[in-house]
């Protein structure tokens, strides 16, 4: 008995031991890492960036998760039936940037040029995703410029005319509206063309829903200047790449904010190269062009252009659900990144429809854009005089 119970406090001294030690080496590892971070020099320290990259690619929904281990309050924050992932699946996605239920993290990785389209959704529609990325791609200028045969019946209407069904008209144009893309055009008004990227023509193009904006807005009130600059035909005059075309309107641009010190908000409308089921809403027997709204990242202030997008799209939702993608933002490589909205504050690139799609679409489409618009002009020049009387 006596040498049995000798022998179980030898196994616990031992436990006790190995116990000891262990917690002394983590107390010593600790330490050492603790002297390390301290002592290197800022350059190898473990910065905010870092760890920003590490958690970028967690959804938001999983960050709050994390932070309402130590705080209960972000815990409310979550869905009632938000289910939090395993911890194997966090540290996969935070050391790989791979997110297992998204193929497109993945691609990004293994696709060259993949990782530089961008790009950021900042408010997607009821179809918007990696499906409906905007890529700013052309073919040879030479083939933009090419003479093609164009089929369209201009629309006549009464109330085209400048009469305007608001109260209130503005003094000066204060909306600028023109296509820096200006030669987009349309498979279905260009019959002997089948390819999307043979889809230009001089005049029958998005220029026409430019027009067609400008009368809708006068309706309301608004009055604008629509641009009829020919960008493609100064590239080629300069012997520029397509991809210079923002160049090109850049100048064009700057010369009429110094002649017009009136102007507050600036449109760059395009279609997009996507086909037609992915521009199109239905409704009612009628079709509309889905608008997507542009932001260039890379302008200081771009904000201020984000806020003016984001309130459009909101408008439209509420006025026409699903006739907007949402709102992207675009910077880096393989983007122009400021698509000349550093110009002037609520400066907007605007999709339209897409190369599948006919003008009447995209007119309709332009129509509720001018509807929401308005709203919000109006709205904004009613909040500004009421500050002017308070002050």
């Amino acid at each position: 008995m006596f040498k049995k119970n000798r022998t179980n406090v030898k196994k616990n001294i031992h436990l006790l031991y190995k116990t000891s030690t262990v917690y002394f080496v983590c107390f010593i590892f600790v330490f050492l890492c603790i002297t390390l971070i301290t002592s290197i020099k800022p350059t190898y320290r473990l910065s905010s960036h870092a760890i920003t990259q590490w958690t970028e690619q967690l959804e938001s929904e999983t960050l709050l998760y994390l932070i309402g281990k130590d705080n209960r309050l972000f815990e409310n924050a979550l869905t009632h039936d938000y289910t939090a992932p395993k911890f194997s699946t966090i540290i996969f996605e935070m050391m790989t940037h791979i997110t297992p239920n998204e193929p497109q993290s993945f691609l990004g990785h293994v696709i060259p040029g993949y990782p530089y389209f961008g790009q950021r959704f900042v408010i997607g529609g009821t179809s918007l995703n990696n499906e409906f990325q905007m890529v700013e791609s052309a073919p040879p200028l030479e083939e933009i410029m090419q003479d093609r045969q164009a089929v369209f019946n201009e629309i006549t209407e009464e109330d085209d005319e400048e009469t305007s069904e608001s109260p209130q008209t503005t003094a000066e144009e204060v909306v600028f509206i023109y296509n820096t893309h200006n030669r987009e055009s349309f498979l279905p008004h260009l019959p002997d063309v089948k390819k999307p990227k043979h889809a230009y023509h001089e005049s029958v193009n998005i220029t026409k829903a430019s027009e067609h904006f400008a009368k809708a807005l006068t309706k309301h009130g608004i009055r604008s200047q629509v641009d009829t600059t020919d960008f493609t035909n100064i590239l080629h005059e300069k012997n520029w790449d397509y991809p210079r075309s923002y160049d090109a309107s850049r100048e064009v641009i700057k010369e009429v904010f110094q002649t017009n010190e009136h102007i507050q908000y600036v449109f760059d409308i395009h279609r997009d190269s996507l086909p037609k089921d992915k521009t199109t809403l239905d409704v009612d027997g009628k079709s509309f062009g889905k608008i997507l709204f542009i932001i260039g990242a890379e302008n200081a202030a771009y904000e201020k252009n984000l806020t003016l997008a984001t309130e459009l799209h909101e408008r439209l939702e509420e006025k026409q659900p699903g006739l907007s993608r949402g709102v992207i933002t675009k910077e880096g490589p393989g983007s122009n990144g400021l698509y000349n909205q550093d110009l002037l504050q609520n400066s907007l690139l605007i999709e339209i429809g897409g190369y599948d799609n006919e003008l009447e679409h995209i007119n309709r489409s332009v129509e509720l854009l001018a509807d929401v618009f308005s709203d919000y002009y109006w709205d904004a020049e009613e909040v500004h005089q009421t500050t002017a009387k308070g002050n």
